[in-house]
């Protein structure tokens, strides 16, 4: 019982060993002592001498590889730095195995020869053309050239395409000033236009306040002019109905206007000025004697 238990046990443990799963985004090579013996590309359950033979697997999916920038020279002398991302495949494991072994191999290789295909295209281009026109024909091109010279890697190049273009770090500053530089005069320009205006429409608007102004004085010294001729009419027909009263009030208006606190006049007897100034109810002038006292009175 404990044989057929041992047995049992050992066997089960052979098939573990021995016994592998190759899924659909897999493939497989079999290793006899480190030599391939077998190329696995269909999915499914498989065998191997426990062991004596090794399985591989590799990914049979699209993968991507992103290299570090670098820096590149143009045809016109400009430098610039780029940064690459190439879509892969393996091939032919086989050929994969025994040239890189493995992803990290394979991405340095391939990485290396896009920066060789890459810089050998930019130098044949000028700065204008590869950052604008030009750029995807040259990736057409490096796209190209990698695919061939990838081929005895057991790589199979779908695309390389450009991530990102940036100039070097002192080319940026450099820019930067220009740019700055460029900003602050347009700046200037739009601050000098918008004086101009801003003064073009002050002088528009004082020039309307004056008008509005003088029209403004015009018509009130018309209204002015108009309302003391009615007042003075007016005037002229209430006092022309009484001109006695009329003189006593033009007389006690200049009496009030003249005669103040500290007032000294000296006026002859006969003054029209001091007819009002005699005996009361009487409206002749006053004899000399009267005058000669309200005059000592007024001193």
């Amino acid at each position: 019982m404990i044989k057929a238990i041992v047995i049992v046990v050992v066997l089960t443990f052979l098939l573990l060993q021995s016994a592998f799963i190759i899924g659909e985004w897999e493939q497989a090579i079999v290793l006899q002592f480190g030599e391939p013996v077998r190329i696995i590309r269909q999915p499914g359950l498989y065998f191997v001498y426990p062991f004596v033979q090794d399985v591989t697997t590799f990914d049979k999916r699209i993968l991507a590889a992103e290299a570090r920038p670098a820096e590149y020279i143009t045809l016109d002398k400009k430098r610039l730095t780029v940064d690459t991302v190439s879509r892969w495949r393996i091939e032919d494991p086989l050929i994969f195995y025994k040239t890189v072994r493995n992803q990290v191999g394979a991405i340095a290789r391939l990485n290396d020869i896009i920066f060789a295909r890459l810089r050998q295209e930019i130098a044949n281009h000028n700065f204008k053309g590869f950052i604008r026109e030009e750029r995807e024909y040259i990736m057409d091109q490096v796209t190209k050239g990698t695919a061939e010279m990838a081929k005895p890697f057991g790589i199979r190049v779908i695309d390389v395409r450009i991530k990102r273009v940036d100039l070097p770090e002192e080319v940026q500053k450099s820019v930067f000033q220009r740019m700055n530089a460029e900003r602050e005069r347009i700046a200037k320009r739009y601050r000098a236009e918008g004086e101009e205006q801003a003064r073009e429409i002050r002088a528009d608007a004082n020039k309307e306040k004056e008008i509005i102004l003088a029209e403004a004085y015009r018509q009130s010294e018309t209204l002015r002019g108009d309302g003391d001729a009615e007042a003075t009419n007016i005037y002229a027909q209430a006092y022309g109905k009484d001109p006695d009263f009329y003189s006593f009030v033009r007389h006690m208006e200049v009496y009030q206007k003249s005669f103040g606190a500290d007032t000294t006049i000296l006026l002859r007897p006969d003054s029209p000025l001091l007819r009002y100034l005699g005996n009361s109810g009487t409206t002749s002038a006053p004899s000399p004697q009267k005058a000669g006292s309200a005059n000592s009175g007024n001193k």
